[in-house]
């Protein structure tokens, strides 16, 4: 809001309020050391609103200004009641976050979360290679080579598309990314059931992995990618489709984009000592934004 000024008292402050929202400009007055201060809503209606302001400290016995009570009222009163008609129409924020609480959380998330434990402490945290090497996207061997052209996969070994993301290098990294997943996936899965999480981290683990892999080597891992892509989908619904029931904080979308873009910078492997699968990254949180627009056509048609 913005202040455009102060009158003597608080009837002038009522009379002159009135006025501005008859007029059309949403305002608040509120009572100060030095009278009372009149704060409008809209930024763009500055100029005109400091204009009206300037009138009616000129003459405010102008009957122009003294006949908009009631018709402020009533137009109050429609307001209220329009707003309480949206609320009926659409999900409150805080249902929205008390439905990731632990008891909302699916059989899907759990599942997720508990492979990639179980693929963290096989593999001691990224350490033993012999027991990696049957979920990277192909074979590698000791000195870091590998044979193009995913001959694994077309001999049927297909879960090397989706596997990589369970792969963790650290405990911190599996932390991390499970507290992301926990949230996100817990929230689609309660709002839009387990088949539509279940398509959502397929459809994003292949395409980061393939994405990731173009771009280096088959030598990374983690559920990142997949993270970024659950995140772009929500921030998408949650914009254009309020009605799924999908909605993230301001604050985390801006958190999770800093990170985002900080890891494309050295800053992560000079002070941490780790490789990030940035391209992962960057293609799941694509495809999740994308799936989250798309999916949201018909409700920006209605």
């Amino acid at each position: 809001m913005r202040l455009i000024g102060h009158l003597p008292n608080e009837a002038s402050a009522s009379t002159f309020s009135d006025y501005l929202y008859v007029q059309g400009i949403t305002n608040e007055v509120e009572r100060e050391k030095d009278g009372w201060a009149v704060w409008i809503h809209s930024e763009d209606e500055l100029a005109q609103a400091r204009e009206m302001l300037a009138g009616f400290l000129g003459n405010p016995g102008d009957p122009k200004f003294q006949k908009h009570s009631r018709q402020a009222n009533h137009l109050k009163e429609q307001a209220q009641k329009e707003e309480k008609a949206a609320e009926k129409r659409f999900f409150d924020r805080r249902r929205i976050f008390r439905s990731t609480a632990p008891y909302g959380v699916g059989i899907f998330t759990l599942l997720l979360i508990a492979a990639s434990v179980a693929v963290g402490v096989l593999s001691k945290f990224g350490a033993d290679m012999q027991f990696l090497n049957n979920l990277f996207m192909t074979q590698i061997d000791s000195m870091g080579r590998y044979t193009p052209g995913f001959a694994e996969i077309r001999r049927g070994e297909v879960w090397r598309l989706f596997s990589p993301v369970l792969i963790h290098f650290g405990v911190l990294h599996l932390i991390l990314n499970m507290l992301w997943l926990f949230d996100l996936g817990s929230m689609i899965e309660s709002r839009q059931g387990p088949v539509r999480l279940l398509l959502l981290v397929f459809v994003i683990a292949g395409l980061s992995n393939l994405g990731q892999y173009y771009s280096s080597d088959p030598l990374f891992g983690g559920m990142s990618g997949v993270v970024y892509g659950l995140l772009g989908y929500v921030w998408m619904k949650g914009r254009y489709d309020p009605a799924a029931g999908l909605y993230l904080h301001p604050q985390t979308v801006t958190m999770m984009l800093a990170w985002f873009f900080i890891c494309w910078t050295p800053l992560i492997e000079i002070f941490g000592n780790i490789k990030i699968a940035n391209v992962a990254h960057g293609v799941g949180l694509a495809a999740g934004m994308a799936w989250g627009y798309l999916s949201s056509l018909r409700a920006l048609r209605a």
